[in-house]
C-alpha cells in the first residue's frame, strides 16, 4: 500500500490517495476537503487504505510523510498515556484522524516503510497522483467522500 496527502495551500484544499497492490490485482481510493491541512490529508489517506481492506492483514505500507511515521512510532503511545495531550500538556492536534488512525492500524499488522516522495517510486508517484485527483475533484464539485477505482 502506498498513501499520499496534497493541499493547495496549507490550509486549502486538500486531496488524499491509495494504491493498494496484492499481486496482480490493485486499487486505487482518493478523496479530498475544501478547507484542511497537508498533515490531516496524509492521515486520512492511511485511515482510508486501512480501512479498504476488507479482513485483518499484512500490510507493506509506504508513505513520505514524515509526520504520520513519527506519530505512529514515536508520538502515539505518549499521547495515549497523557490522555492525548503533549508532553508540554497541549492537546493533540489532529486528534481525531489519530485516534482513527491508531484503531485502524491495531486491525492489521503494518510494516512502515518511508519512500522519498517525488524521487520516483512508482507507488509514491500514483498516490500522490491520485491526491491530486482528490484536490481537483474537490475543486471541481465539493468534498469527495472517496472514490475507488480497479479491483
Amino acid at each position: 500500500m502506498w498513501t499520499d496527502g496534497a493541499c493547495k495551500g496549507n490550509p486549502g484544499v486538500g486531496g488524499w490517495g491509495v494504491l493498494l497492490r496484492s499481486g496482480v490485482h490493485e486499487r486505487e481510493l482518493f478523496g479530498g476537503e475544501q478547507e484542511t491541512t497537508n498533515n490531516r490529508m496524509e492521515l486520512t489517506a492511511v485511515i482510508q487504505g486501512l480501512g479498504a481492506l476488507t479482513r485483518r492483514s499484512s500490510v507493506d505500507l509506504r508513505i513520505d510523510s514524515t509526520y504520520v511515521m513519527k506519530g505512529v512510532q514515536s508520538w502515539t503511545a505518549g499521547w495515549k498515556r497523557n490522555g492525548w495531550r503533549t508532553a508540554a500538556k497541549a492537546p493533540v492536534k489532529n486528534e481525531d484522524l489519530w485516534r482513527a488512525l491508531d484503531a485502524a492500524v491495531a486491525g492489521h499488522e503494518v510494516r512502515w516503510t518511508w519512500v522519498k516522495g517525488h524521487a520516483g517510486d512508482p507507488g509514491n508517484e500514483r498516490a500522490d497522483a491520485l491526491a491530486n485527483l482528490g484536490v481537483d475533484q474537490v475543486r471541481a464539485a465539493g468534498p469527495v467522500q472517496g472514490r475507488s477505482r480497479g479491483e
